[in-house]
């Protein structure tokens, strides 16, 4: 069986739970609901997490599918250099963030979301695991083989070669020699 990447999951659920979170906030500060500064804090720390996570990171084996709009985040994740490529870092980095969000009804659901990522990022760093950014590559033109420059004369199927109907330059050659015997009864 394939060795499983637990980035790409960590990824992906720290990504859903910013999302949960800033939501969460944002309902916390419509209400005016007690303690609506935590939800404040949850509003922040949503977007910091959604646009930290946004950028998928690129896959050990296989193809690596971008989100849409991704390469201008890549970047900027890329400058932070080691504090955003290393796991052991994101791991810790969403564990204290979602601290705070515990303390209000309306954020706890992110909270508890973030702490699964921040368990499944740490899983991934004990694996060896760290992230690096899906740039654009360079589509290179292969040059065209020798037999696409000569296509086949004849349409498929093609018969062998000793089956094949001879040239009409010369008519009593060109008669076909049917190699089973026809009877007419």
């Amino acid at each position: 069986m394939g060795k499983i990447e637990w980035a790409m999951w960590a990824n992906e659920q720290a990504l859903a739970s910013g999302l949960i979170l800033l939501t969460g906030g944002i309902i916390g500060v419509a209400g005016q609901f007690r303690g609506w500064q935590f939800a404040a804090y949850s509003v922040a720390a949503g977007v910091f997490v959604c646009l930290l996570e946004y950028p998928r990171g690129k896959r050990a084996k296989g193809t690596s599918m971008e989100r849409t709009g991704q390469y201008c985040f890549t970047v900027c994740v890329k400058a932070f250099g080691p504090l955003t490529r290393n796991y052991y870092v994101r791991a810790f980095l969403h564990a204290a963030i979602c601290v705070p969000g515990g303390f209000m009804l309306a954020t706890v659901l992110g909270c508890v979301c973030l702490g699964i990522a921040s368990l499944i990022y740490l899983a991934a760093a004990i694996r060896g695991e760290h992230w690096e950014p899906i740039l654009p590559r360079k589509e290179t033109r292969k040059p065209v083989g020798e037999s696409i420059k000569n296509p086949p004369q004849n349409p498929p199927p093609r018969p062998p070669p000793e089956m094949r109907r001879k040239q009409a330059g010369d008519l009593e050659k060109a008669v076909y020699d049917n190699p089973m015997p026809v009877t007419d009864e």
